[in-house]
């Protein structure tokens, strides 16, 4: 049952701020198609995350690297078209925007226009303070991403939690705020310690979404595959399995196959 203290018939990126200031918690999922997505928006959920992360669960990549722009667009569209009240954000995906805000631009507006997104995350602070800027001056809502960063695996070379150094913690504070002050409508922020975590939700007025950040922060955010079990080999420590559908999948599938080689499928009712 929602415990929203106002109803959203459409969650926008004013809803989520307003939210924040009504301290009231915000939920985000990914979704990659149609179909999932329009269970996680009937659900209630709150914000749906096109997440790059479709590189891994979708496609089987080891890292996010792979993924393209015109892949992310795809998945985006599935979702789009099913989501009647969650605000969708989509991520723009490694090479997209790192190099040239011109270039940034041009994958942010293609998104939009294509998928029908309703915003962008991009992952950084500073380093890309300048992608975002001409992000937000053509009126494209932007999330921020700090932490870790799985679009930069390789030059952090590990998983692991970031900003445990000090000054890394005050380069992601300074850059929380700066990514504020440019017009960001919120920040995720990803396997970060929780008391840094919330230190930074209460530093700046847009919501903060974490993921292994602790429950300090403005709202969470998990892998829809994650959280529903459907893949048993991820087990981080910040990863709550709300089900065991990897179980549940593989028993129905098993229960088809031998059904059919057993002739028990399709009986007398199952046939015209």
């Amino acid at each position: 049952m929602s415990v929203a203290k106002k109803q959203y018939k459409r969650i926008t990126v004013k809803s989520l701020i307003e939210m924040k200031a009504n301290s009231e918690k915000i939920s985000m999922l990914t979704s990659y198609d149609f179909t999932m997505a329009q269970i996680v928006d009937q659900a209630g959920i709150d914000v749906i995350l096109v997440g790059d992360s479709a590189s891994n669960v979708m496609a089987g990549h080891e890292t996010t690297l792979p993924i393209t722009l015109d892949q992310m667009i795809y998945h985006a569209s599935g979702v789009i078209r099913a989501v009647k009240r969650a605000l969708v954000i989509v991520d723009l995906p490694f090479g997209s925007y790192q190099s040239d805000p011109k270039e940034a631009l041009r994958s942010s507006i293609r998104i939009m226009k294509e998928s029908g997104a309703h915003a962008v995350k991009l992952e950084g602070g500073s380093e890309i303070k300048d992608s975002i800027k001409r992000i937000l001056k053509a009126g494209i809502p932007v999330m921020g991403h700090l932490g870790l960063t799985p679009q930069s695996i390789y030059k952090f070379g590990t998983y692991t939690v970031r900003a445990k150094e000090e000054y890394e913690a005050q380069k992601l504070k300074e850059d929380a705020v700066m990514l504020e002050r440019i017009g960001c409508f919120a920040i995720v922020l990803e396997k970060v310690p929780a008391k840094l975590a919330e230190e930074v939700a209460k530093s700046v007025q847009v919501p903060v979404i974490g993921i292994g950040a602790g429950g300090g922060v403005d709202g969470q955010v998990l892998v829809l595959h994650d959280m529903l079990g459907m893949n048993k080999e991820f087990s981080p420590r910040f990863l709550r399995r709300y089900a065991d559908l990897n179980t549940v999948m593989t028993e129905a599938i098993q229960h088809y196959n031998d059904d059919v080689k057993a002739k028990k499928f399709p009986s007398d009712e199952e046939q015209y």
